[in-house]
């Protein structure tokens, strides 16, 4: 099980990293043609925007599962000693409860998107099959809040308990 999750992390990330360098080609294409040419690249915002939600919602699941938010380590030599696995975990449920919201919120948004026919600008590419991408994978990463271990830091050592 854990060898498929790694590989299928590693398609995953090897396909941001894609998406990612399509997104700056474009853009310096994109910028090239409107200064050079005077002729930009059609629908390259719209193109961006899509590709910038997608890297940023694939990316959320995976960074949630290896806690790799941003943190601030001041107190990590008391919030890191067992004694505090508790607060740990209820911080993980309030993570998830917080990103279950998100995900829901996005839900009901497919069903207005869908109902009003709404679209991107340039290209007319349909909102609704984004919100549904966001929604999924950010109760993924809800999910993977609430799997995750609780934190821990090899430098501590022994000094943590």
């Amino acid at each position: 099980m854990k060898v498929g999750l790694k590989t299928l992390e590693h398609w995953v990330g090897a396909l941001l990293v894609l998406m990612l360098l399509a997104m700056v080609a474009l853009t310096f294409t994109d910028v090239l043609g409107r200064r050079l040419l005077n002729t930009p690249v059609f629908g390259a915002n719209d193109i961006t925007e899509h590709l910038m939600a997608i890297i940023i919602f694939a990316g959320l699941p995976l960074l949630t599962a290896r806690r790799g938010h941003l943190s601030i380590d001041l107190f990590d030599h008391w919030l890191l000693r067992p004694a505090w696995r508790a607060w740990h975990k209820a911080v993980d449920v309030l993570i998830a409860a917080v990103l279950g919201l998100i995900a829901y919120e996005y839900f009901i948004a497919i069903g207005d998107a869908r109902s009003t026919n709404e679209v991107s600008q340039a290209l007319a590419i349909p909102r609704w099959w984004m919100y549904a991408f966001i929604s999924f994978t950010t109760a993924l990463a809800a999910v993977a809040a609430l799997l995750v271990d609780a934190p821990r830091h090899e430098h501590l050592g022994a000094s943590a308990s």
